[in-house]
């Protein structure tokens, strides 16, 4: 059966930072909590989505690592309680928002945070007491901002995955103006987030052709203006088409992900140093041709169609010109070779493999993934 729900309020242009304290008195923010990293806040980007805060008091988080974990979450949850917060506005990327969505939980909720992770059976305990959330993102690349899910690792080293429609953020302000200031390596390691998150929920077997829409015209919108927006990172034009990429990608993804997903996470917890857009992108090209023998991608042709809205001429049963493709692009965008170059070793791919058999992403592909299976993408991958 087909499940299809969208609740997000989004406001995307040039400019829509300004919208913030509207949007503070509609949710009914007093005094909230802005979770930022120290990066945004240098780069004066925090400054800007703030500058039309002036009658409103606030806090500021800003020790968001890059990859948002536990530790941070009690951190920033202990300066929302110590400074009597009522709310969250998360400025910054992903992980800011993801390190929102745990402290928005742990303020509310008793117990440690991995009692809400899904795979630990958490979501149906994550309830409406959660703190209210405006995300205001500053890359284009996780769509955050119109998720129900965070990803957080917990203690105990695993990079769990948080899931309810309770965190997904009351306003989703995309302002492209936040982005002109991002440095070309991490504008082309988001952009290929964003259209991995486009690609593997289109291939996704779950049946919701509102998604299915939503992440073909985001893929065609990325693909088409990622290169761009990594060249001249003033090209407005590109810059707005990677953000509404990057929120469709997102929007869409409720359909499920899948191994790129579950790898990316997986490997993303046994080394917290790698960035998620990057993994993403040296895991999708052996991923699609995993998938490519799936019965749901053959008979929904679904290879072919990702192909014309990437402006590919043809495409194989095998998805060799997509996979190759994206392997071009990688390469066109200065993006490393594959995971040798970031410093993996296939004496990690055991705990990889482990993590990506557990992980919430990994029954939601349309080939479930042997050990083996997973090995073979690893070592594609590198």
């Amino acid at each position: 059966m087909a499940f299809i729900y969208y609740v997000t309020q989004i406001h995307l242009d040039f400019g829509a930072a300004k919208l913030l304290p509207g949007e503070c008195e509609r949710v009914g923010m007093r005094r909230p909590l802005v979770v930022t990293d120290a990066g945004v806040r240098a780069a004066g980007v925090l400054d800007l989505a703030t500058a039309s805060l002036t009658a409103l008091p606030f806090a500021v988080f800003d020790q968001t690592p890059s990859n948002p974990t536990e530790a941070a979450v009690r951190a920033a949850t202990e300066l929302y309680q110590r400074e009597r917060c009522d709310g969250l506005i998360a400025i910054g990327g992903g992980s800011s928002i993801d390190l929102a969505k745990g402290v928005a939980i742990a303020a509310t909720h008793e117990g440690p945070l991995k009692t809400y992770a899904t795979i630990e059976g958490g979501s149906p305990k994550i309830t409406d007491k959660v703190a209210p959330l405006i995300a205001v993102p500053t890359t284009a690349g996780t769509g955050s901002e119109v998720a129900r899910g965070a990803i957080v690792i917990v203690d105990d080293g695993r990079k769990l995955g948080f899931h309810s429609w309770h965190l997904v953020p009351k306003t989703a302000i995309c302002d492209p103006e936040l982005t002109l200031k991002l440095p070309p390596l991490l504008t082309a390691a988001t952009g290929m987030d964003a259209i991995a998150h486009c690609m593997e929920t289109f291939m996704a077997p779950a049946v919701n052709p509102p998604a299915d829409g939503i992440a073909l015209d985001g893929l065609e919108r990325g693909w088409a203006h990622i290169a761009c927006a990594t060249r001249d990172g003033s090209d407005r034009d590109a810059r707005w088409n990677m953000m509404s990429a990057s929120m469709q990608g997102a929007m869409a993804f409720q359909k499920g992900l899948g191994c790129v997903h579950s790898l990316s996470h997986s490997l993303g917890g046994v080394n917290p140093k790698l960035h998620h857009g990057t993994l993403n992108a040296m895991f999708l090209p052996a991923v699609v041709r995993f998938n490519a023998a799936a019965e749901s991608i053959q008979r929904e042709r679904r290879l072919q169609r990702m192909a014309h809205a990437m402006g590919l001429d043809g495409c194989d049963a095998r998805g060799t010109e997509v996979a190759e493709a994206i392997r071009e692009m990688n390469a066109r965008l200065g993006l490393p070779s594959g995971l040798r170059a970031l410093g993996v070793s296939e004496d990690l791919f055991d705990r990889v493999i482990e993590g990506a058999l557990k992980d919430h992403c990994h029954k939601t592909n349309p080939r479930i993934a042997s050990a083996n299976e997973y090995r073979e993408m690893l070592a594609a991958s590198m």
